[in-house]
């Protein structure tokens, strides 16, 4: 079965961006010229992705407005003659369907994926994260797709990371089958160092079965106090085979203030427009020992 719809937990406080996000949702800081959400929106949309189910909270409606009409900003844009900026604001309206459930207490990440099931029904779906933005060709969903479709059974985005910033994810024990391909055989929430079954996080974006529902509604509480989605495809991983993505890609951290900032410059240096005159003011910034000509729009910078 095609997946069709995909699920956005939003409903989380941003408190690592405060006081930025006391009144404005933390998914709507602009990275740039566009919100974080809706880089990730456009991923999904590029991987095929119809139907869109924002899951909010309170202080959310901002996300709604963004992904709405503006009649009095595009008539004002239409009277000055700003067809560019015209097509951009009606173009963001149109993206995809879109539709809104209340997460209405903070029980975590898979107690906001069980407020999606009535509108998943018995398909398959698509899960992300609006806190990772991942700068691939090949949409970071659509290559998860491109395994679902093969092997019938739920993916989750991979990625190694540092032993020492393991406890900050979610990780799995897995076997590659093929390349870039693992068949997940454990999960563990966030495990201490010496605890982590290897080095492979699970990063904010998954494909999932309707079986996890039923899991998700039995979940205790687990690290934090929460109802963990890593807990539940543990469990699910005893009813079917579940399967890891090492995807093609560089992901921003985009929920950390330092990833946020990298992630501006990384993207600002790929865009033809920032290419010249932001590149120079980096350079004089840091220094003349610092050598960014390599790069080029398309091309990932590390400074």
């Amino acid at each position: 079965m095609q997946v069709r719809k995909a699920v956005f937990p939003v409903a989380g406080l941003g408190t690592r961006f405060l006081p930025a996000t006391k009144a404005s949702p933390k998914e709507m800081l602009p990275l740039i010229d566009k919100p974080l959400v809706q880089y990730v929106v456009e991923e999904a949309v590029a991987a095929g992705i119809e139907q869109i189910l924002f899951v909010t909270g309170r202080s959310k409606r901002a996300i709604e407005d963004h992904f709405d009409i503006s009649f009095e900003l595009e008539s004002l844009l239409s009277d000055k003659g700003k067809d560019a900026e015209l097509f951009q604001v009606r173009e963001i309206a149109e993206l995809v369907d879109i539709f809104y459930v209340r997460q209405k207490q903070a029980m975590g990440l898979g107690h906001a994926v069980l407020c999606a099931r009535d509108f998943v029904g018995n398909e398959p779906f698509a899960v992300l994260l609006g806190d990772d933005i991942i700068d691939s060709p090949h949409p970071c969903l659509g290559q998860l797709l491109d395994i679902y479709r093969k092997y019938r059974g739920p993916v989750l985005a991979l990625e190694r990371v540092p032993m020492e910033n393991i406890s900050s994810y979610g990780c799995v024990k897995a076997t590659q089958i093929f390349d870039k391909v693992y068949e997940v055989t454990d999960l563990v929430e966030k495990p201490k160092r010496e605890e982590a079954p290897s080095d492979l996080a699970i990063i904010g974006r998954y494909v999932l079965t309707p079986e996890i529902f039923p899991i998700l509604e039995r979940q205790e509480p687990g690290k934090g106090g929460e109802v963990q989605l890593t807990d539940a495809i543990r469990k699910l991983a005893g009813e079917e085979a579940i399967y890891g993505c090492l995807f093609d890609g560089i992901r921003h951290d985009c929920g950390d203030k330092m990833g946020f900032l990298k992630a501006t410059v990384d993207l600002a240096l790929k865009r033809d427009e920032f290419n010249g005159e932001f590149r120079r003011f980096l350079q004089e910034r840091l220094g003349s020992g610092v050598d960014l000509t390599g790069a080029t729009a398309g091309e990932s910078i590390t400074l």
